[in-house]
Formats: C-alpha cells, structure tokens, sequence
C-alpha cells in the first residue's frame, strides 16, 4: 500500500474519532518491525495511527489492548479501527522510551533509571499474572504459548542464522539432541501466565515519569521469567550484575503479592531463561546482522556474547547439553565481533572528508590532491522533495528522516556503504592515509543527500574514532533557508 493511501485512510480514521481531520499527519521513526506509524493531531486532539498488513498480528494487539485496559493496567487506548484495510488509531504515550533514558545514561547506571526500572518490573508483574487472566489466547499469533515448537524455531534461527554465519563449529545432530533438552527442561516451570515475548525498552513508553507498554502483539502463554531475562539482559542495555539481581528481587516482592512464587525455583530457571533469550537474540541479530548486514545489530553482537558469558561462569542450566555449551562457549571465545580499536583510529592521520551536494552544481572539487575518492548517487531513492510538506525541510528534520527510513530504501543504500568505505578507512589507517574524501549527491543537496552524509560521519566517528569533517555545500550555501 502507498504512503498517500495509508495517510487517507488514518485522515478518515482521525475524522471518525475526532470529529475534524487532521491538521498534521507525520511518519514516525520505525521500528524493527514492518508496522508503519503516524501521529495525527488537530489541536487538542492527537493520535498514532498504525498500519501493519499483518492482520493476524493486528487481531492479537487490540485483542490485548482491549482486555489489559479494561482491567487498568498501563497500555495505550485504542480509539478506532479499520481491520478491513489493516489500520487503528491509539493513544499518544509520546516519544520517550526507557531506551532512550538508556542513550543519556552515560557508562554508570544512576539511581534514578534503576527507580524507573523498579516501576517497570512491577507493572510487568501485573501484565503477566492479572494480565493473563481470562486473556483470549486463542487469538495469539503465531502460536498461543511460548512452547516447545517456539522454542525450536528460536533454536532453528540461532542455529542456521548465527553459528553457520558467524562460522562457529557444531556437530548438528548432538546439537539438536540438546536443543530438544533444553527446551523440555524449560517447560517445566510454571508457563500458564502471559508472556510480552519482545518486553524491552523500545517497547516501553515513559509519560510524566510512568511506564507504559506498547508493541505486545507477539504475546502468549509463557514463563514469568522469560520477558524478566528480556528487559534485565538486553543487550545495550548493559545492566550491573547486582543492579539485575535488585531487580530480580524487587520483581519478586511485587509479584509475590499476586501469586505463590518459590524464590529458589524461580532463580534456577530463571538463569536458563536468560541463555534461551540470548539464544533468540543471537539469531535475531544473525539475521538482521550477519544476512542483512544492518550495522547496529552486528554491533551490539558483544553484548549479547558478554551476557552468555556470565551466565556460563556462573548459573549454566543443571543438566547436561555439551553440544549447545560448546557452541557457545566458542562464539564467547571467538574475535570475529570484537570492536574496532578506536584508540588505532584517532591515532591516526586519517581525515575524512565527508559532502553532501547537488547534482545541478556537479561534484565538488577536491581541495586534498589526493584524488577525488568516493561519490554516492542518492538520486535513485524515493525523494521526499517531491511532497509539499517536505519542500522546505532537509535530512536533518524529523519528519524527513522518519519519511525516508519508512517510505525508502535509504537503510539499505548506506549499509552497502558502510560495507564498502569501512574496507577503505580501515586499509587507509593502517597504510597512514591522511584523506579520504566522500560525497553524497542528489537532485537538490537537500534532503536525501544531507540525511546520507550525516548517518555516514556519525557512523565512521563511533566505530572508528578518525577525523571526521562534514561539509553540506548546497545547505551551508543557502544558510539552510529552502
């Protein structure tokens, strides 16, 4: 479906729930997931709009709304929805996640996130245990409980995504045999409460200093511990060991007063539920990172690898999986995910010189003598120029970033260079290079262009640490005025 035709039919969703169409309709950032957003305002009157043509996973998530909101727990308010051509209007929980908290927090973890973390574990027990009641699982999708087929196909991705990628060694069928194990082993705990399956902090809202979860549609019967090890494991997320087990604790009090819990119990499976999570992780980011080859995924590889790490030292699983131990005692082991020495980068003489330009004024010249290096054409991606509301906007402004990350391949075109200039600035720090030059262009030097180079000058200087300049001809030209 074209972007024109979903911001009609959201328009005639607002006017339906609004009683005026909407003043603004603006694409917001995108998520991992296919799902494409909106927010739609008119004065006081402001909603998301939500398109996924996924109409299973759309029946799930109001489903779920519906139920966990009538019981008052802290998901968004669905206003209206239209199942027939796959789009709902919900409430507005704002723009901040408790990841973005996560961005600011600098290399300590200060005591007011682990207040917010406390909120958001106890809530999370409520979702769980109150939230599971009377809950129509049968609408769940792809399968109504995180059970031994979900298991296995986690195991599947993990195996067939990350370890065969990644070149890391097994012996396929002592590895099954053990995949089947684990997994038995797995269900014997308590599984009859509703598991969030993705609970992490993108998918958690924070409005007046509260939390609120979004994004629940791949929810179903599972253990407590599952979406605990999510949120406290997240990879980036890089939680001190005994700020987790604070957490764990404080879990625990809230949702004792809910249900019996045996402490002990919960621990023990707990730790094997934080291997089978990172398992998923690994192949998720095997996926989206080693096939697809989207940066931040292969970046955030070592965290999940540190995660494992701990978990092998000190609460393995209490029964026997050689196989799957080897495997991942080897991708603990192995230097292919190590990062860059940034301290070899800003060593170095290297300067890259980074533009971005208009095609109607041609390349720009080198003023290096050292050749003109690379150019990228930008002119092949969807132009957001070519829409009123973005005439006067460049790549810099939120409503052009979120068009060309959801109605372009734009993503796509920069991982295929990062691919090719991280080659070049690697071989040139190591041969003592002093320049590299690179150049964006586009119709305009204005939208699609601007947007490139600043993703590329932000990417070189957090992977490698070199020089950076950055240089806008068209923009700086017009003082940014379009």
């Amino acid at each position: 479906m074209t972007n024109q035709k979903i911001e009609s039919l959201l328009s005639d969703l607002f006017e339906q729930w609004a009683g005026v169409q909407p003043t603004l309709v603006l694409p917001l950032a995108p998520s991992a997931s296919p799902r494409i957003y909106y927010r739609l305002s008119n004065g006081d009157k402001i909603a998301v709009g939500a398109y996924n043509k996924d109409r299973k996973e759309n029946i799930a998530f109001l489903s779920f709304s519906k139920h966990f909101k009538k019981i008052g727990l802290s998901v968004p308010e669905i206003y209206v929805k239209n199942l027939e051509e796959d789009v709902y209007l919900q409430e507005d929980l704002g723009a901040t996640t408790l990841y973005s908290y996560l961005l600011q927090k600098g290399d300590l973890f200060p005591d007011y996130l682990i207040q917010i973390y406390k909120k958001v574990v106890e809530q999370l027990a409520h979702l769980q245990i109150e939230g599971g009641k009377d809950l129509d699982y049968s609408v769940c999708y792809p399968r109504a409980s995180f059970d031994k087929q979900s298991m296995l196909w986690d195991f599947n991705t993990f195996k067939y995504y990350f370890l065969k990628l990644a070149k890391i060694p097994f012996d396929e069928q002592a590895l099954e045999d053990d995949m089947h194990r684990f997994a038995d082993y797995l269900l014997k705990t308590n599984c009859e409460n509703f598991m969030f399956r993705d609970f992490q902090t993108r998918n958690i809202m924070i409005k007046k200093g509260e939390p609120y979860f979004i994004d629940y549609q791949g929810g179903r019967k599972g253990a407590l511990q599952y979406d605990l090890a999510s949120l406290l494991y997240q990879s980036k997320a890089n939680i001190p060991q005994d700020i987790r087990e604070e957490l764990v604790d404080h879990y625990l009090d809230e949702a004792e007063k809910l249900v019996s819990i045996d402490r002990v119990k919960f621990r023990e499976y707990f730790y094997s539920y934080v291997l089978m999570r990172n398992i998923q992780t690994f192949g998720t980011y095997g996926f989206r990172g080693l096939y697809e080859r989207k940066e931040y995924f292969i970046k955030s590889i070592p965290f999940a690898i540190r995660n494992v790490k701990w978990v092998l030292e000190n609460a393995k699983p209490p029964i026997e999986i050689p196989e799957l131990e080897k495997a991942l005692h080897a991708v603990v082991e192995t230097k292919a995910f190590e990062p860059f020495d940034k301290i070899k980068g800003t060593s170095s003489l290297l300067t890259v010189t980074i533009k971005s330009f208009s095609y109607k004024r041609g390349i720009p010249k080198d003023e290096s003598g050292h050749g003109e290096g690379f150019v990228f054409d930008c002119r092949f991606i969807h132009n957001p120029g070519r829409y009123e509301p973005y005439k006067k906007e460049t790549g810099r402004d939120e409503s052009v970033i979120n068009f060309l990350q959801h109605h372009s391949n734009i993503g796509e075109f920069l991982n295929e260079v990062y691919r090719i200039v991280d080659k070049a600035v690697e071989n040139y720090i190591d041969r003592s290079f002093t320049n590299l030059n690179i150049n964006f262009g586009c119709t305009g030097g204005q939208h699609r262009s601007v947007y490139s180079a600043d993703n590329l000058a932000k990417h070189l200087t957090d992977k490698y640490g070199v020089k950076v300049v950055l240089e806008h001809v068209e923009q700086e030209r017009k003082n940014w005025k379009n």
